[in-house]
């Protein structure tokens, strides 16, 4: 009975968990378009990771209030809202030919995202036994994976279109070239306005959707909360370290690998898109359904060193490696960066009580290491002229997410909630 309770509802929660990963993937596919179309450096182009990701840092808290204030589905709906919002004032800055202001749209998109990861991530993790939360938290991230492994190959042929060559602009006027990769820039326009509508068709489902709403541990009047009084969870502050450096990392490899691939595989920009979408996208899928299997056999927390400890070595082989190695090493991180999210996420949130939404919020919050990272991995290719030595950033990362699976993960009972 509770399972038929909570099937529909997990359903819909985990069509989020695609969407949301659709939109972040399509990302790497912006980043060397509008760099293109812009004229920008490394580090300029990386400012598109920093505005998404920064709405996290801005939006995390206020998500965790009005989850508190008024419950899960309102919170999916608002955020919901700024999706689609984001999604449609891509037209209207594609018409404007300003970078800022796409750098706007996505800002938007990301603080309806921020909403959603809020509520769906603990909504997942609590829809069922507490003893199947990881594993069920992860299954709603494989569908993140599925959108990992589409939205690239997607993206590349409708955004990343076949224009001028770089030749060919140096020889026209400056209006012509200015017409020419305004002309490219205009591509953006109808994906992502079929994207928002599909975000509003989702809305208006979960408008009329009954969902249950999950009651943690009731608050007491007297009882101390906030943001300090739930750090003193020692797992849960590690969490928020980890979850800084892993999304710094997975930002990273993910939104560099098309610059990555022509640089260190000598292979193009369309070749490249595709790459990302059945290589780092499929890697990545086939990394979460794996590691998700391997969870009934192994605690989560082991596969979360083995896996963290691989990629600083695979690291290490994309930073002094050319070729198809370069290539197929940075493939392979993505699979074994899959786990990484939900596992931190359900790891860091565990045995909080009253704590969790709030400690989901800050969780959430510490996405902001997408913002902060990719651009120091942009000044460091750029500075280098070589984006592989780039690679110590997200190499440096995984070595602080292995720290969490090997002892930040345990849980401390300290919190005293006299």
């Amino acid at each position: 009975m509770t399972k038929n309770k909570y099937l529909f509802p997990f359903i819909m929660i985990t069509s989020l968990f695609f969407m949301w990963g659709f939109v972040h993937n399509l990302d790497p596919i912006l980043i060397p378009h509008l760099k293109r179309s812009f004229s920008l450096s490394t580090l300029q182009a990386s400012l598109v990771d920093s505005a998404v990701f920064i709405a996290y840092f801005v939006m995390a808290l206020p998500a965790g209030f009005i989850m508190k204030k008024y419950g899960y589905k309102t919170g999916i709906i608002i955020g919901l809202a700024f999706f689609a919002l984001g999604s449609f004032l891509f037209i209207p800055a594609a018409n404007t030919q300003l970078y800022i202001f796409f750098l706007g749209a996505l800002f938007i998109i990301a603080c309806g995202l921020t909403i959603l990861e809020t509520a769906a991530n603990p909504y997942a993790s609590l829809l069922g036994p507490p003893e199947t939360a990881t594993f069920r938290l992860n299954f709603a991230q494989t569908f993140n994976g599925l959108a990992a492994t589409l939205a690239p190959m997607v993206g590349v042929r409708v955004i990343l279109i076949k224009g001028a060559s770089d030749e060919e602009l140096n020889k026209m006027t400056e209006s012509a070239r200015q017409l020419a990769l305004a002309s490219e820039a205009s591509s953006v326009k109808t994906p992502y306005l079929i994207l928002g509508s599909i975000i509003l068709v989702i809305a208006v489902i979960f408008i009329f959707l009954k969902l249950p709403e999950i009651v943690e541990e009731e608050e007491k009047q007297d009882e101390k909360t906030g943001i300090l009084h739930a750090l003193r969870h020692r797992h849960l502050s590690w969490a928020v370290a980890a979850q800084f450096f892993y999304v710094g990392a997975q930002v990273c490899v993910f939104s560099f690998f098309i610059l990555y691939a022509t640089e260190a595989a000598g292979i193009d920009q369309q070749t490249a898109g595709d790459y990302a979408g059945y290589g780092m996208g499929l890697a990545f899928l086939l990394g979460r359904v794996i590691g998700t299997f391997l969870m009934k056999f192994i605690k989560a927390e082991s596969l979360l060193v083995i896996y963290s400890l691989i990629n600083v070595i695979l690291c290490g082989i994309a930073i002094t490696s050319g070729g198809t190695l370069a290539l197929v090493s940075v493939i392979g991180i993505a699979f074994f960066m899959s786990i990484m999210f939900p596992t931190i996420f359900s790891l860091g949130i565990k045995d909080l009580g009253r704590d969790t939404k709030l400690g989901s919020s800050l969780i959430i919050m510490s996405i902001v290491g997408g913002a902060i990272l990719p651009p120091v991995m942009g000044y460091i290719s750029d500075v280098t002229h070589n984006i592989q030595i780039g690679y110590i950033v997200p190499l440096v990362c995984f070595v602080v997410v292995l720290l969490f699976g090997l002892k930040g993960h345990k849980v401390v009972k300290s919190v005293n909630y006299e």
